[in-house]
């Protein structure tokens, strides 16, 4: 049993790592520019706020996610790896709320603010944010597995099934 709770653990660890390492690389590596009025433009991660946000973020998942593949078979430090795991999540969730956010208003624009769209110009900068997004998204659905999963590990020998 503990040898099965431990491939589990480490296949989540593993899609989560996969899927934050996607979402840092894909958002890294969007750009794309267009000519506007005889001026260029140039669309990349750099430009917002909430896109490094979530570059830094999801690269700090990444870091985390490879340092407790190898933490996590050490007693010693479950404890403290299931209370990052929290933190983790927490902070995948709130870099692709902001992330989404600009995402939204580019892809739509905001015709109360004036804001218009700029995904008709810059269609594979968008392309690319929106996978990065999907990945970053995916990365926290891994993340909040992975919280459900240690919580029922750690209290299932709190209530016994009684035959």
């Amino acid at each position: 049993m503990a040898k099965t709770n431990r491939i589990i653990t480490i296949l989540l660890r593993l899609l989560a790592f996969g899927a934050t390492l996607s979402a840092t690389l894909v958002m890294v590596t969007s750009h794309d520019s267009t000519q506007v009025f005889n001026l260029k433009f140039t669309a990349n991660y750099n430009n917002s706020p909430s896109f490094k946000y979530f570059v830094i973020a999801e690269a700090i998942a990444s870091g985390y996610g490879l340092i407790a593949l190898f933490l996590s078979s050490k007693s010693l430090v479950d404890r403290l790896i299931v209370i990052l795991d929290v933190v983790i999540a927490m902070l995948l969730t709130s870099s692709i709320s902001a992330a989404l956010a600009v995402a939204e208003i580019g892809k739509k624009g905001n015709s109360h603010a004036g804001w218009l769209p700029i995904c008709d110009q810059v269609p594979k900068f968008c392309d690319h944010a929106t996978g990065a997004l999907i990945a970053g998204f995916a990365a926290a659905i891994f993340y909040l597995v992975l919280n459900l999963y240690s919580l029922h590990l750690v209290l299932a020998p709190l209530f016994p099934v009684k035959p």
